[in-house]
Formats: structure tokens, C-alpha cells, sequence
């Protein structure tokens, strides 16, 4: 059992996460293609982790039974995906409040450390690799399959990003066949609703723009590009094979670690993806990372039709009532996504900032 985790609801049999050892040789370089074409069987990660899910969600341990969501492609060129989930928006946890980019970690507020031992699925573990990662449930799912990577919770640590965990989420996102699975990151000031060091990771089963659009290059050849032709402009890091992991977690980590030292919050995606000059002759794919650098936001804003995190962001809408999921144009989503952004003259210095901070 991990240290520091209640007890609460355990139940015989749930002595804590199942341990998944991996090497490199359970990398899926190349995931499968969307269709159900030979090929795109799981993984073992995809495997271990949905029989237990699911076997979690029979057995009621979620806030809600999730079913099928409703689901549409948006009209336009941005190609954004508009999901219904209406029992995320009224049965989900309140988010924290949070008053500072720089909030420290507060044991008396809700956080992981009190997941119920059968909450727990998997402890990722590569000998030699980055810490341990533990994978668990998150109870209020967007899709089958929605979970949390917490880097030993006992620690206590904020939401804020660290090399170790991107480091994780780069290689967890290997381990998976499925082209859909993404993993990503809320910063505090961006809609980051518990503050407790943490990824998400879940399995949306539609291609995003975000995937395969070109980006422009901001330096060096190996250094951070700038998407701007997707519903919200983000800093591009690439890794092109396993060897380019530590240096993508360590220059994201930086270029995060600025983006708060100027007061600005941020959001972050992993996901597979072209190379950032669009797609390769030869169809290889590597792992994208896209950071996102925005205005701070603390506590809910009156009157907002949805939140804009990084699933928003990345122009996947889980959306919370009917009539919304129904009407909303692809208009009206990005107006209400890029109130959060910075205005394009401050995102090009920023960008300029970034890469000379890299090149370094």
C-alpha cells in the first residue's frame, strides 16, 4: 500500500495499485491509425489499465456511471470536437480555490493522498527510468479511461510542473498503441482544480488540428516552434523517438517554470503527433507537447458557458448541458477560449524569450 493513503472503502483484495514494470521494449513507437484497421490492438498499458478501470467502475467507485457521450465535430476549419458530459458538470468535485501561481500545498485541503486504496490501478515503473508514477481513477471521468499520474503523493507537492513528471507523462504516452491517448497538465491559474502535483491522462477516441498543423520555428532547430493556426497558438516541443524524452521534459519544464516567473499561468498537452514542420513522407510520428501560455484565472467566471483547460485548449470540448452541445458554433467556443490567451505581439515576445532561454 502507498504511504500516506487512507483506508477508507478498502475492501479485501485492494492492497494498492497493481506494480507495471516496462523497459523500452514496451514503447509503441507507431500507434495504431484511427480506424480498426489490423494492428491497433492494445497495448499491455492500454490493457492493465482499462480492465481495471473498468472493473472500478462496476464495482461504483466513480462519482457517476459514464455511458455513451454524445458526440460532433464543430463546422469550420479548426475541427473541434464538442462532447456532451452532463454529469461531470453537476456531479464533480468543486475545484479548489486558488489565489496565486505560487500556491503552496495545503494537507488539510482535499488531495491524493486520500484515494481510497481501491482507487489505484497502476504503479508505472521503469528500472532506471523516471520516478515511479502512480496511476489512479479519477472519479468524475470525461471518457472511459480518464485518470490521474501522481508522482508519490506523500511528497505533498504543489501543482507545478516538474521535469520528473513530464519526463513520466512522455513515457506513459509511449506505452500506449492507441492514437487517441493524450496526457496533460493544469497549472494553477488554469483551471488546475486540485493543488496537488498531477497529470491527467485519457483516451479520446477523435484526431485533433493540434496533431498535425505545421508550427513556425522560434530559434534553434531543435528548440520550442509557435502553433498559431489552431484554436489556441501554443509553444511546440518535439521528441521525435525515445532518446528525445529528457530533453523535451526538461526544456518544457523550463519554459513553464519562466512562464510563472512572469506571472502568467499555463496548461500543457502531450499527444502523438507530426513533426512540427507537418507531416513526414514516410507517416512517422513522434510525441508533440504543446504549452500554452495564458492569463491567470482564479475561481470560476460568471456567466462562462464551459472552463478553458487544456482539453479546450486543444479544441475538445466536454461540455456540460444540452442545448450547448447542440448550438454552440465554432465561433463562440474559440471567443470564449481566447479570452484567456495573450494578444499576438506578447506571445512572439514571449516565444522570443523562451527559445534565447533555451539556447542558453
Amino acid at each position: 500500500p502507498v504511504a500516506g493513503m487512507a483506508a477508507a472503502g478498502q475492501e479485501p483484495g485492494d492492497a494498492g495499485p497493481e506494480e507495471f514494470a516496462y523497459g523500452e521494449e514496451d514503447f509503441v513507437l507507431q500507434a495504431a491509425g484511427w480506424g480498426d484497421e489490423p494492428g491497433s490492438a492494445p497495448s499491455r498499458f492500454d490493457r492493465a489499465l482499462l480492465e481495471r478501470w473498468d472493473d472500478r467502475m462496476e464495482r461504483g467507485l466513480f462519482r457517476y456511471r459514464l455511458g455513451p457521450l454524445p458526440t460532433r465535430l464543430l463546422p469550420g476549419p479548426m475541427r473541434m470536437v464538442a462532447q456532451l458530459n452532463v454529469q461531470r458538470g453537476t456531479e464533480r468535485r468543486p475545484p479548489q480555490p486558488v489565489q496565486s501561481l505560487r500556491q503552496p500545498f495545503d494537507p488539510a485541503a482535499f488531495n491524493f493522498t486520500r484515494l481510497r486504496p481501491a482507487e489505484l490501478l497502476l504503479r508505472l515503473r521503469r528500472p532506471g527510468g523516471p520516478d515511479p508514477l502512480l496511476v489512479a481513477i479519477n472519479d468524475s471521468p470525461l471518457v472511459r479511461g480518464h485518470v490521474l499520474l501522481l508522482p508519490e503523493p506523500a511528497r505533498g507537492l504543489p501543482q507545478a510542473l516538474t521535469a520528473p513528471l513530464l519526463r513520466g507523462g512522455l513515457e506513459a504516452a509511449l506505452l500506449s498503441a492507441h492514437p487517441g491517448f493524450r496526457l496533460g497538465f493544469n497549472g494553477l491559474g488554469g483551471c488546475a482544480s486540485v493543488n496537488h502535483l498531477h497529470l491527467h491522462g485519457f483516451y479520446l477516441r477523435r484526431p485533433l488540428l493540434v496533431e498535425s498543423a505545421p508550427a513556425r520555428p522560434l530559434g534553434p532547430p531543435h528548440g520550442p516552434g509557435l502553433l498559431t493556426a489552431v484554436p489556441a497558438p501554443a509553444f511546440l516541443f518535439y521528441a521525435a523517438d525515445p532518446a528525445g524524452l529528457e530533453a523535451v521534459a526538461r526544456d518544457v519544464s523550463r519554459a513553464a517554470e519562466r512562464l510563472a516567473d512572469t506571472g502568467l499561468a499555463y496548461n500543457l498537452l502531450i499527444t502523438r503527433g507530426d513533426p512540427p514542420g507537418g507531416p513526414a513522407p514516410d507517416g512517422q510520428r513522434g510525441l508533440r507537447v504543446l504549452l500554452w501560455a495564458r492569463r491567470p484565472s482564479f475561481g470560476a467566471k460568471a456567466g462562462a458557458a464551459f472552463n478553458v483547460a487544456l482539453c479546450e485548449l486543444a479544441g475538445y470540448l466536454p461540455l456540460p448541458a444540452a442545448p450547448l452541445f447542440e448550438e454552440i458554433t465554432e465561433e463562440e467556443a474559440l471567443r470564449a477560449i481566447r479570452e484567456h490567451l495573450l494578444p499576438e505581439p506578447q506571445l512572439l515576445r514571449l516565444g522570443e524569450d523562451l527559445a534565447q532561454l533555451l539556447a542558453d
